[in-house]
């Protein structure tokens, strides 16, 4: 345990010492806000998803990330304060728990990770299929996806078993390759003027309230999903009360300029025709700019590192399920086997192997019919990673109106103001709970399908939310001495005293 995490949080008298709880990281500000932008994958991103956008709302296509800005860094404001006043692991988890009780934080815990693992499993198949396009692409045989994906996971969980330093270093390479790629990219095209001269129209704010605008949100919030990441990783930063605030500012203001503005780029290298291209030929929209604006055949790198910027997603979301799993079984909301740290690489890894196992049997199960059926896989894609989103996205809305009832209910310190503990968060609320219920009125647009199609699929995380709830009140009624410790409570958070409340 480093100094300042002793400092912060001691051990309840009820605590189990047979179980060692604290994960140990020296990852500093830069380190974790490029840990979580991994989750995002930029390349892939700016590759694919900014494309999509353009279809729905046509040359406002920016406006998206910086409406999707705004309202991330309102929902920072009240989420960390949230990580100050509550210094404990767990993230959704443990704030939830803090505001709503044990049972909801259980289940609040329990849709995070399988929500965090579903888009794991979707990344893994489009990985899987991304490294063997891009072997035969270069040359290569054909070899199946299904062989990558495996490659991949056994790849992801030797990485995860070992201490986050080597993650975060892992992680700091490729995203540095990344960002510097679609950096050169935006760079290039403004300084040749696009394709018919720099204009205001990509952030017409009027033309963007069209139709599209739901959608072409929903995927912008959706290319956030990470940042929130940050708090989960307290016990493996310096400094956590100021790191990890400073990290989810940086994460946020540094995807949403960088998404927003090479939207603005994507767009200005086609002028008018860009719309039509995002249309007709989504696929190379990307590619084709960057051969004409930057290097002729560099697309042929940028699709090896489009492979690695997968892969590194993988990672990220991988480190931030292991750790959701590794809280809950410090609480014994799952076997205790899982909470245990590894003694010698100070990480979660039985909690990483269990992931890597689960997912080994989701893949499986799910994949096999259309790796050996001859379908596209695709809808596996789109299947997990939707509904995931959809789980995240209801966390953070919840989480926005956790903060409001835990400092309604303990009172606001004279450090805080109603700015930060009230007016924020029930703005991000808002936002996101509107995000939320739009994505479940056209759920479609998350998974893929016909409208209604897919549906059924909410069906799973209303029923790993029930689930977790159930084992929370089974713990109640069993072993009460455990459920008492529910939501990380062996981190005792002391009373602010009435003198220094507002």
């Amino acid at each position: 345990m480093t100094n300042t995490q002793s400092q912060e949080a001691s051990q309840s008298p009820g605590a189990d010492p047979a179980i060692q709880k604290d994960l140990t990281g020296s990852m500093r500000t830069t380190s974790l806000v490029l840990s979580v932008l991994a989750f995002s994958a930029p390349l892939v991103t700016v590759a694919g998803y900014l494309v999509f956008v353009i279809a729905p709302v046509g040359e406002s296509a920016p406006v998206s990330w910086i409406i999707a800005t705004i309202v991330l860094l309102i929902f920072s404001v009240g989420y960390t304060t949230m990580t100050r006043h509550v210094p404990r692991p767990g993230a959704f988890y443990a704030y939830i728990s803090a505001a709503f009780g044990r049972t909801p934080g259980v289940g609040a815990a329990y849709l995070a990770t399988l929500s965090y693992i579903l888009i794991a499993g979707g990344l893994y198949i489009f990985a899987g299929i991304t490294v063997s396009g891009l072997i035969s692409g270069l040359g290569g045989p054909q070899t199946p996806w299904w062989l990558w994906t495996f490659a991949t996971l056994v790849l992801i969980n030797l990485l995860g078993y070992f201490n986050i330093d080597l993650s975060a270093r892992v992680l700091v390479v490729v995203m540095t390759i990344e960002v510097i790629i679609v950096v050169i990219f935006d760079i290039f095209v403004f300084a040749k003027g696009g394709s018919g001269g720099l204009t205001l129209k990509p952030l017409n704010f009027a033309a963007f309230l069209n139709p599209g605008a739901g959608v072409a949100l929903l995927i912008a919030f959706g290319n956030f999903l990470g940042f929130e990441a940050t708090a989960l990783f307290r016990d493996e930063v310096k400094n956590p009360n100021k790191t990890i605030p400073r990290a989810t500012y940086v994460s946020a203001l540094f995807i949403g300029i960088l998404y927003a503005v090479s939207g603005y780029a994507l767009i200005s290298a086609y002028g008018s025709t860009a719309v039509h291209v995002a249309t007709s030929n989504p696929s190379e929209m990307f590619a084709d700019a960057l051969n004409k604006f930057v290097l002729p055949g560099s697309a042929a790198f940028v699709n090896i590192v489009v492979a690695t910027s997968a892969i590194a997603s993988l990672l990220a979301v991988h480190n931030v399920s292991a750790r959701y799993v590794f809280n809950l079984g410090v609480d014994k909301a799952l076997p205790p086997y899982v909470g245990k740290v590894n003694p010698r690489r100070q990480a979660p890894s039985r909690a990483s192997l269990s992931v890597g196992v689960v997912l080994l049997v989701l893949l499986t199960a799910f994949g096999a019919p259309f790796a050996f059926g001859g379908t596209d896989p695709s809808v596996l894609i789109g299947a997990g990673s939707g509904v995931g989103s959809a789980g995240v996205l209801l966390l953070m809305a919840v989480v926005s109106l956790a903060a409001i009832v835990w400092f309604r209910r303990v009172g606001v310190p004279k450090s805080e103001n109603a700015w930060k503990v009230f007016i924020a968060p029930a703005i991000a609320f808002l936002a996101l709970a509107g995000m939320v219920a739009f994505g479940l009125a056209r759920f479609d647009l998350l998974v893929g399908g016909a409208p209604g199609q897919y549906s059924w699929l909410i069906g799973v995380l209303v029923g790993i939310f029930i689930l977790g709830c159930v084992v929370a009140l089974v713990l109640k009624r069993t072993r009460p001495e455990v459920y008492a410790r529910l939501g990380r409570r062996d981190r005792i958070v002391p009373e602010v005293p009435e003198d220094e409340k507002v």
